[in-house]
C-alpha cells in the first residue's frame, strides 16, 4: 500500500535490511512495531517491501525530526531494534531524509 502523506515538507526514515534465515519471532515483532509506530505523535505512514533474497526496505514518514527521535528512543522500539541486530538482520542501514517535493498519480478506473 502506498502511504497517504501530506504535502511536503515532511521526513522519511529509510530502513534497508538483509534478513537472516528463519522467522525467530520476526513477523510478530514487525507487526507490533507497526502498531506501536501508528500510535506515535507525528507518524504519517509507512511503506515496506521484502524480496525473496532477504533484502527489505521500509520507509516510514514523519512530521518532524523530533517525532523521529522520539520513536528512535521509545523503549519498546529500542529493545526490538537490539533484537534485530542480534537475531534478525545480517546487515542494516537507516537513512533520514527531508522530503522537499512529492508527487504522483492514481489511475482513473
Amino acid at each position: 500500500m502506498i502511504a497517504d502523506t501530506p504535502s511536503a515538507p515532511y521526513y522519511a526514515v529509510i530502513f534497508t535490511s538483509l534478513r537472516t534465515d528463519g522467522d525467530q519471532g520476526y513477523a510478530e515483532a514487525a507487526e507490533r512495531m507497526l502498531e506501536l509506530a501508528r500510535e506515535q505523535p507525528g507518524f504519517l505512514g509507512v511503506e515496506s517491501a521484502r524480496g525473496e533474497d532477504g533484502l527489505g526496505i521500509t520507509v516510514s514518514y514523519w512530521a518532524s525530526e523530533a517525532a523521529i527521535l522520539a520513536w528512535k528512543h521509545h523503549p519498546e522500539h529500542s529493545a526490538i531494534r537490539e533484537r534485530g541486530r542480534s537475531t534478525w538482520y545480517s546487515a542494516c542501514h537507516t537513512r533520514v531524509c527531508k522530503v522537499e517535493r512529492a508527487y504522483g498519480f492514481k489511475a482513473v478506473k
